[in-house]
């Protein structure tokens, strides 16, 4: 199973909630580093101790949750070994893994259901990268 680091702020919380559980149901090993209560919180705060956890090799993978994702997303591509994405649709999580090897995927929790969600991480975790030309491309980025 994959071994997933998970943080939201107050306005994930709920969504971050729901996937926990269910990554939990299938067995993967997941560190949720919070939020807690829907008391106002930062987002940069969580983005980065899923980010540093990844690039401490902690974690494979890692969630992030926010009201749009647009702030989860640009705290965590602040960090050039993150390849953060923001997913609207199950295409976005499957091409974001297989073409760009994204390590983090965001969900804006005011902007999809919980069942979109869970269809879309699904298919973040079940595709890998294909490497080939698309390495040539990610080694342009370091």
């Amino acid at each position: 199973m994959t071994n997933i680091a998970i943080a939201s702020d107050h306005r994930g919380l709920k969504l971050k909630n729901y996937i926990l559980d269910y990554l939990v149901q299938y067995q993967h090993h997941v560190c949720d580093f919070g939020c807690s209560t829907d008391d106002s919180v930062d987002y940069p705060d969580f983005a980065k101790l899923v980010v540093d956890s990844i690039v401490a090799d902690q974690h494979e993978i890692g969630i992030l949750i926010c009201g749009t994702g647009i702030g989860m997303s640009i705290a965590a591509n602040r960090n050039p070994k993150i390849r953060a994405v923001l997913c609207h649709s199950s295409e976005y999580a499957k091409m974001a893994r297989l073409h760009n090897d994204a390590n983090v995927i965001i969900f804006g929790a005011d902007f999809i259901s919980t069942e979109e969600a869970i269809e879309f991480l699904k298919v973040f975790l079940d595709t890998e990268f294909e490497g080939g030309r698309h390495q040539k491309r990610l080694d342009k980025l370091s």
